[in-house]
């Protein structure tokens, strides 16, 4: 597959980029009633190997303001995290009681060989537990490299489509689609994490997908 080259290294850096879980519970200015957008992933959510700011949720928050979209991004991304890190820490995002939420796990999850099983179970109690506070769920998906063998990366896969008609969620097969060019020039030099300018590519692929939910209240 074209992104082969990238995602075999997924499990490496990932370990060692990983960082401590944050289970302090953010809280929004009172004055500011924009609805909320989080973001909820690990490494590529939070912006990985690039300047702050650069990340695809900053440029998502770019591209709304232009367009005169009153939501606010908030990115709960954290390098390294599996679907049990995200069951573990959800509330930090429900907390905040989005509108939407953006799911991006489940990556690492399959790179390191844990149960299929038990990677669909957290990311199907991590949706229930936005849709319970109101929030519509975005579902990211991501692959896994050949060597992993065709039963196995269907079955992957599979997580993501099964629990998109099971809830009725938008779904981003791939997040990464875009950018998984032949030369490979919109990914840093681990060859998994995009750069600034591939974080702008990522960033239009998730508008384009969540622009039919955004509503019709503009600023």
């Amino acid at each position: 597959m074209l992104y082969s080259i990238f995602i075999a290294l997924f499990l490496t850096i990932n370990v060692w980029a990983a960082q401590p879980a944050q289970t302090t519970v953010q809280t929004l200015p009172k004055e500011d009633t924009r609805k909320v957008l989080v973001v909820f992933g690990d490494s590529l959510s939070a912006g990985y190997g690039v300047a702050q700011g650069q990340s695809y949720p900053d440029d998502l928050q770019r591209t709304l303001n232009a367009q005169g979209y009153t939501w606010r991004v908030v990115n709960l991304g954290i390098s390294g995290d599996t679907t049990s890190g995200g069951l573990a820490r959800v509330n930090t995002g429900t907390a905040l009681r989005p509108a939407m939420v953006l799911l991006e796990l489940g990556g690492n999850d399959g790179l390191r060989g844990l149960p299929l099983a038990m990677t669909r179970e957290n990311l199907d109690q991590i949706i229930a537990a936005f849709q319970n506070v109101g929030a519509r769920v975005v579902l990211a998906g991501m692959t896994l490299p050949p060597n992993y063998g065709p039963d196995y990366i269907h079955s992957f896969e599979a997580i993501y489509t099964g629990l998109a008609a099971k809830y009725k969620l938008t779904l981003i097969p791939f997040l990464l689609r875009d950018i998984a060019t032949q030369d490979m020039r919109y990914f840093q030099r681990d060859g998994i994490h995009p750069t600034a300018e591939g974080a702008q590519i990522v960033s239009n692929t998730v508008y384009r997908a969540i622009k039919p939910l955004l509503g019709a209240v503009k600023n």
